[in-house]
């Protein structure tokens, strides 16, 4: 699944490419997955608006749409109702995609949505395991806090007090929204913490290393558009690089960059975890 820094490269991509243009219309597939909101509310809120701005909130992209002049108020009463300001929320799931294209370019197997632009493009949404959701609303909120913007007293009282493992308590999302599996694993490992450590027997100095290696994890993950290690490509279609960077995460019984010890895979959770055994306690 697409974690804060690919969703953030993909955000930051679409925001460039998509910016100010106008959609004209929208189809959707007949597969109900994707559809968080109904396919009727979809169109009627993205057709013929304006695109914003495009953002990652969490784990989402959040487009935010306005009126287009001369255009959003055309036709029934009941579309010129759906004129005002919203937006369109994309989750990608496991295997979802976003891609900027030509009409003429093939249409790929699991295609869920096809957003048609004045300029003429294509966005389409591709999703081969249907767990990517598309919805509409007026104001997205993330249930937690953002990782990047997060002071650090806040950051520390999230997790004190609380009896989860502290691999487990990263990933929650309703504590900081957009932390994912890989980067929770290389963060730790930067903090020098063991994965299944209880969050409450942990010093406000380990959680602040925490706090910085948090923040460094994503920023160079970021840098490097994400960590391609399965479906996940931007939307021109190109794979991030920093799996090469990895220091623990799916490196099971490879030496520790730092010390050489093998790193070991454990299950918290029911998500994988990967850490050293030497250098975290």
């Amino acid at each position: 699944m697409p974690e804060l820094p690919e969703v953030e490269t993909i955000a930051r991509g679409l925001a460039d490419r998509l910016t100010g243009d106008v959609i004209d219309s929208i189809w959707l597939g007949a597969k109900p997955e994707p559809l968080k909101s109904t396919a009727e509310e979809i169109a009627l809120t993205l057709e013929s608006k304006r695109i914003a701005s495009v953002r990652r909130v969490g784990k989402h992209i959040v487009f935010d749409l306005a009126p287009s002049e001369g255009r959003a108020s055309r036709g029934s009463p009941r579309k010129a109702q759906a004129s005002t300001a919203a937006q369109w929320i994309v989750h990608l799931g496991m295997s979802g995609r976003l891609l900027v294209c030509n009409p003429d370019v093939d249409i790929a197997k699991h295609t869920h949505a096809i957003v048609r632009l004045s300029s003429g493009r294509e966005l389409r949404f591709v999703d081969p395991r249907r767990f990517g959701r598309l919805s509409v609303t007026t104001e997205f909120a993330a249930p937690g806090s953002e990782p990047l913007t997060v002071e650090l007293k806040s950051f520390v009282n999230l997790f004190r007090g609380r009896k989860a493992p502290i691999k487990a308590a990263l990933l929650n999302q309703k504590l900081l929204s957009g932390m994912g599996n890989i980067y929770a694993d290389e963060s730790l490992f930067r903090a020098g913490i063991r994965p299944r450590r209880r969050a409450s027997t942990l010093s406000r100095q380990q959680l602040r290393k925490l706090y910085v290696a948090v923040q460094k994890v994503l920023k160079e993950a970021i840098r490097s558009k994400g960590s391609s290690i399965s479906d996940y490509v931007n939307s021109d279609g190109e794979e991030g690089s920093f799996q090469l960077r990895h220091r623990v995460y799916g490196r099971t019984g490879q030496p520790c960059l730092r010390c050489k010890t093998p790193i070991k895979r454990i299950v918290i959770g029911g998500r994988s975890s990967h850490y050293c055994p030497s250098c975290q306690k």
